[in-house]
Order: C-alpha cells, then sequence, then structure tokens
C-alpha cells in the first residue's frame, strides 16, 4: 500500500476510544539491519506503556493487556516482511498496523485520537506516481512513490498487441480482426468496427496497429486510474511515446518516456530512482506554487499563521489549502462549543496535538461538498 484512502482515515477515526497509541517506526527490509526493527518495537512500545501509565493512570496490567494486540506482531516472520515504515494504531478493542512506503521518525503518542500527521505525505497522495512500461509484446504498471515501487498486476486488459487486437497466429496466411461491440467474441476489450488482413501486426500498418492497440490499453487502465490526479510516466522505446500520447485520456500524463529496451527482465525497483528523478520536479514545483499563492495572498485578510483562529477554521471546514510542520507539535485542546483554545507547553492528560487536528479537519472537510470550501481563508501556513 502506497497511499491511505481517505475512507480508512474516517475508520481510524471514527472506531477509535481513548486513550489511543499511536506508534510509528523506520523499518529494514533486507539484510542484517532486519535486526533492528524488533529491537526499536520494543523500546517504542515501552514508551507507549510509560505514557499510558503516565499520562491517562492505566495500571500495569491493563497496559499490558491494551497494547497485546501490538505486541503479538514481534515475530521473526514479521520483521521479515516489511517496507520502509510501520504505523501501528491500538485503542480498546482496535487495531490496525500498516507497512508503508515512507520512513518515519520513531514516533510515540498516546491521546484521546490517533495522530496521524506523519502520514500526510500518503493521504494527500504527495510524491505518488504511476508508471506504464510499453512494447508492442508486453505492457507493465506499477505504482510508486519516493521512497518505493510495485508493480500492479492487469485485471481484463490484455498486455500485448497480438491479443488485444485478437491475431490469430494458428490461420495459415495470418488474418486477425477486430471484433464489434455486435461481435460475438467473449473479449469485453471491443473495438468499433472490424478489420481483415494479410501478414502480422509488426509488418502491415505497424502505428496504426499500435495506436488501436494503446487506446484498448488506456481504456482499460480507467479502473486503475479513476478519479486519480498522480502523474503518470512512460518506460519503453521513444517512438511510443507520441503514438500513446495519442491515444491516452489520462490528463496527468507526463512528457517524457524513461528509455528502455527491454521491459520483460526490467525490474521494479531499478525504475525508481529514473522515475523519481522525473516525477520529483513535478511535486517540487506544485508545492512551490501552492506557497507563491501564499504570498500573494498574504495580508490580504485570507492567509493566518494565527493558531487559534486556524484550530476554528479547520474544524468549520473553511481552509483551503494548509502548511503544517510534520514534525513538530502543539499541545493542547480545542473545545468548539466554548470557542475556547488551551496551549500547554508539555503534553497534559487529555490534550491533543493541535497542529494533528487542524490537518485531520482539513482532510476531512475536504471530502465534503465544494461550498464548504470557499470561505475566507485559502491559505494557511502552521
Amino acid at each position: 500500500m502506497s497511499t491511505l484512502p481517505i475512507e480508512e482515515l474516517k475508520n481510524l477515526v471514527e472506531q477509535a476510544k481513548s486513550p489511543c497509541i499511536s506508534l510509528y517506526m523506520p523499518t529494514y527490509q533486507a539484510g542484517s539491519e532486519v535486526q533492528q526493527n524488533p529491537i526499536r518495537f520494543k523500546n517504542l512500545i515501552r514508551q507507549a506503556e510509560s505514557l499510558l501509565q503516565e499520562q491517562h493512570g492505566l495500571r500495569q496490567s491493563d497496559v499490558k493487556e491494551l497494547l497485546q494486540p501490538a505486541l503479538a506482531l514481534d515475530k521473526n516472520d514479521f520483521w521479515q516482511h516489511q517496507n520502509s515504515g510501520l504505523a501501528i494504531f491500538v485503542s480498546e478493542n482496535f487495531f490496525r498496523y500498516y507497512c508503508l512506503p515512507l520512513s518515519f521518525e520513531e514516533l510515540v503518542i498516546a491521546g484521546d485520537r490517533f495522530h496521524f500527521k506523519p502520514l500526510m505525505p500518503l493521504l494527500t497522495g504527495d510524491g505518488t506516481f504511476y508508471l506504464l512500461a510499453l512494447s508492442q509484446k508486453q505492457i507493465r504498471f506499477f505504482e510508486g512513490t519516493r521512497h518505493s515501487i510495485h508493480e500492479i498486476e492487469l485485471e481484463d486488459i490484455p498486455t500485448n498487441m497480438e491479443d488485444a487486437l485478437m491475431y490469430d497466429e494458428t490461420a495459415k496466411e495470418g488474418q486477425f480482426r477486430l471484433s464489434s461491440p455486435r461481435g460475438s467474441t467473449g473479449n469485453s476489450f471491443r473495438y468499433s468496427g472490424s478489420f481483415h488482413g494479410q501478414g502480422s501486426p509488426d509488418q502491415d500498418n505497424p502505428q496504426e496497429d499500435l495506436l488501436q492497440f494503446f487506446h484498448i490499453v488506456d481504456r482499460g487502465l480507467q479502473k486503475y486510474l479513476h478519479d486519480e490526479k498522480a502523474p503518470l510516466l512512460l518506460a519503453g522505446v521513444e517512438y511510443l511515446l507520441p503514438i500513446y500520447q495519442e491515444a491516452n485520456t489520462y490528463a496527468n500524463l507526463m512528457a517524457e518516456i524513461i528509455p528502455i529496451e527491454n521491459i520483460g527482465v526490467i525490474k521494479p525497483e531499478d525504475l525508481l530512482e529514473p522515475a523519481w528523478s522525473q516525477v520529483e520536479p513535478y511535486y517540487t514545483q506544485s508545492r512551490q506554487a501552492a506557497i507563491e499563492h501564499y504570498h500573494e495572498l498574504a495580508g490580504t485578510g485570507q492567509t493566518s499563521t494565527d493558531l487559534k483562529e486556524t484550530i476554528v477554521a479547520a474544524y468549520y471546514g473553511r481552509i483551503d489549502q494548509l502548511f503544517v510542520s510534520v514534525d513538530t507539535q502543539k499541545w493542547g485542546n480545542f473545545d468548539p462549543q466554548a470557542n475556547q483554545l488551551d496551549l500547554h507547553a508539555e503534553a497534559e492528560p487529555g490534550d491533543d496535538d493541535l497542529l494533528n487536528e487542524a490537518a485531520l479537519q482539513t482532510l476531512l472537510t475536504g471530502e465534503q461538498s465544494t461550498p464548504l470550501k470557499q470561505t475566507k481563508y485559502r491559505n494557511r501556513h502552521l
């Protein structure tokens, strides 16, 4: 899993019951460093035990019972199958863990709600990209982030041109045909019209055949890219790029191609560095544009760096863009009924990280209707 859907976040919010333990740690995937995983984990569990006793007044026996689902993970086989980071959420009768492609700083927080701020790059899709490796004989599809990449098995999509064009290899004269929607074939990727010809797709009109093939691939990818905004990269030989661009309907197809002669033998991890080198400027420019927009609005009454003002605006869904520090906590609590904000230098019983609350409310209200966001405050920086 490279991203966390908003529905999953809502589930974590709704199911939690105080006290809530949020545990984050970096993890190693291979080599001798894997041995550090259980050591880090045990140290963080001890921190969680102390917080539950000191801040929430739980007895040691109750702490052990609450953390038992997390403790049960500590087995050799579990540590051998990790990603870049591990996130664990525990509360009464509730337990979730996620092996994620994001290397977290070690962190344990015990509060009335779960702490999600380290997940923000995944929750907002920051750094996510897709990669489509193209050739006449094979199609491969990948999803990645700045930290990892994995292949997605394509279902119901022909992954080579011969299958896509229903080429009959057993026909003596090499006939092939494209079925119309009224055809009797069971192929779900029917292309309008029909064609009968001699020779192979490689020999007769290869560019037209490739274009038809790529139309079919583009249509099949819609179920994977539906409502996605992440950039889509292409990999393969360079002459394929303009042909696929003509067939493409995905809005965020990038204008470059990663040159690869044989996509069948390439390993996913070998694609990460060249892919990220093209994707990183896309996200850097996007963030820079948001920052410049913030500065343009500064002094107009549409921006704020005031914590209380921002917390109130986040609670009522009046934030369009929020800049928040992942590594900083502002402890306290907010009473929306009394419009009262209390800040503390150190975490006290009943406190939450108010920056986490602002980010969470902004994400959740962002899923609601557009008018909710058409308000005074467009940009905030915390």
